[in-house]
């Protein structure tokens, strides 16, 4: 039992980068339009010429994006949610938390949050983001409610998304079958295969309006770049100064390939623990009530 519960808390700090990394498209300081640009701004931003000002220099959205909705449950990852909810916060659009179901949901890190609706309440959806975490992801994933609600969402989506191991969630409601993906490096070709998905072993992935993404810090890269496909690339780098975005870890990691093998078998050994009797368990509730089960 002690193996287990290590498991499912550390599967939900550790979901990390990917080995195939993107590259960051690199922008010029000041272009000729940018001085041109410059020429004509005011010394300073005042109340009464922000929004023009703004409107100047980031330009307008490619699609306007107005209701942005992240799925949260007990469970979830913590990062998984607020990275995203910090990134697509400071586009101006309405960004809500949303539980299956009423109440107070806890976190992994056993952080209680109250979220802003619940399923039932939302009809339609701009931006759609599914997070992970371990067990509470899990029996989510099984859950037709939400795997109902999730299909009748993304009927109206621009984007609909997921982050970690939500792509296990995202992919049993079968949006992901035949598209390429991308989530935690746990057993990744196994589960994204699961469910007719294509691994792409990236970072962050897009195939079509489908944004998936590698472990929980991967969700913050996905967000921005989202943010940069509608919004652009101005807009990105705005998100990206005010949260002083620039990783620089003290030390190599955060991926299969840049980690020691013996903390690389420690962890899925502890993954397997606490992931296998889960799956196993609803997977045979799930059969038992499948049409001719019982015959």
């Amino acid at each position: 039992m002690k193996k287990i519960l290590i498991a499912f808390l550390i599967i939900t700090v550790s979901c990390n980068q990917k080995p195939h990394e993107h590259q960051p498209i690199q922008v010029k300081e000041m272009s000729p339009a940018d001085s041109a640009l410059a020429a004509r701004l005011p010394e300073k931003i005042e109340p009464e010429n922000h929004s023009t000002i703004m409107d100047l220099i980031l330009g307008k959205p490619k699609v306007s994006i107005k209701k942005i909705g992240i799925l949260v449950y007990d469970g979830v990852n913590d990062l998984d949610f607020t990275g995203p909810r910090y990134v697509f916060g400071q586009t101006g659009s309405q960004v809500q938390l949303i539980s299956v179901m009423q109440g107070n949901i806890k976190t992994a890190m056993g952080v209680e949050v109250i979220p802003n609706t619940v399923i039932d309440s939302v009809q339609q959806l701009d931006i759609l983001v599914i997070p992970g975490g371990a067990k509470g992801t899990v029996i989510t994933s099984y859950n037709k409610k939400v795997l109902d609600w999730i299909r009748k969402i993304d009927a109206g989506t621009t984007y609909t998304s997921s982050v970690c191991t939500g792509a296990w969630i995202l992919g049993a409601s079968g949006l992901l079958d035949g598209k390429r993906a991308s989530t935690n490096w746990y057993r990744e070709d196994e589960f994204l295969s699961k469910y007719g998905a294509v691994p792409a072993h990236e970072r962050f992935t897009n195939d079509g309006k489908y944004w998936t993404s590698a472990g929980v810090t991967a969700g913050m890269d996905m967000s921005i770049a989202i943010v940069r496909d509608n919004w652009g690339d101005k807009f990105a780098q705005g998100i990206m100064l005010d949260m002083e975005y620039d990783p620089a870890p003290p030390i190599e990691g955060g991926s299969p390939e840049k980690t020691n093998w013996l903390v690389r078998w420690m962890m899925k050994s502890m993954y397997d623990a606490g992931i296998n009797p889960l799956v196993d368990s609803l997977d045979r509730i799930e059969q038992a009530h499948r049409p001719g089960a019982d015959q």
